[in-house]
């Protein structure tokens, strides 16, 4: 199968769109409501939603991988970097985290950007792509601080507690939203491995979609750091 190079342009296209929306959006609702922000009455426990969301964009590259033929083994090892990601966030994370429901309407708009998303990347890496090697180091630890970050904030509350706390150790000691920075770096390396207007679309619409959130985490957290001060003074 040969480069869809008009198909693959105009995707990308949409996904910059797509971001500079989804950022402006946030700069003017604050972030995307789910988590702490959650307000809605229609929603899907959190390990179901993860599943759900995150799965079409691990089976797809997974599907395409296995049906596509002339493939170079160095283009399905740059694809599995996408997949691992993805594995991870749809069978490992589920199972693992404590949080709050999400609302139905998030899950459903991930789920479909997950599945276009998931093809775009993988017809672009199987078809379309050559590749840098420098940029698997960044994306390695970026997931690394991902899934350590990942393991900080389950820790957090016990079972059955809702209530937020403002994180301690690892990345958190520099930065307030360091699982939100993990994956930007993660994302950001994948976009230097790549080389490709998809993989910087991809890059892109994840710092509009996340970076919104991690200044609203910030926010939060300088607000209850201040109120805790003034509690002990």
């Amino acid at each position: 199968m040969e480069c869809a190079h008009s198909l693959v342009h105009r995707l990308s296209a949409l996904l910059l769109l797509g971001g500079v929306l989804i950022f402006l959006r946030q700069l003017r609702r604050g972030p995307v409501r789910y988590g702490r922000y959650a307000c809605s009455k229609y929603t899907i426990p959190a390990r179901w939603a993860w599943f759900l969301q995150e799965l079409p964009a691990f089976l797809v590259p997974v599907l395409l991988a296995c049906t596509t033929d002339g493939s170079t083994h160095g283009r399905r090892l740059l694809l599995c970097t996408f997949t691992l990601h993805y594995f991870h966030r749809a069978i490992v994370y589920p199972l693992l985290i404590r949080g709050r429901p999400i609302p139905a309407f998030i899950v459903v708009s991930s789920e479909l950007f997950c599945f276009f998303n998931g093809i775009l990347q993988s017809h672009t890496l199987l078809h379309c792509s050559f590749w840098f090697s420098q940029g698997l180091c960044l994306f390695a630890l970026g997931m690394i601080l991902n899934i350590h970050s990942d393991h900080i904030l389950r820790n957090l509350r016990r079972s059955g507690e809702t209530v937020y706390k403002i994180p301690r150790g690892g990345l958190f000691e520099l930065v307030s939203g360091a699982n939100f920075l993990a994956e930007i770096l993660e994302w950001f390396g994948f976009a230097v491995v790549v080389w490709n207007l998809p993989g910087f679309s991809f890059f892109f619409f994840t710092v509009c979609s996340i970076g919104p959130r991690a200044i609203g985490h910030h926010r939060y957290c300088t607000v209850s750091i201040a109120s805790e001060n003034r509690t002990i003074i």
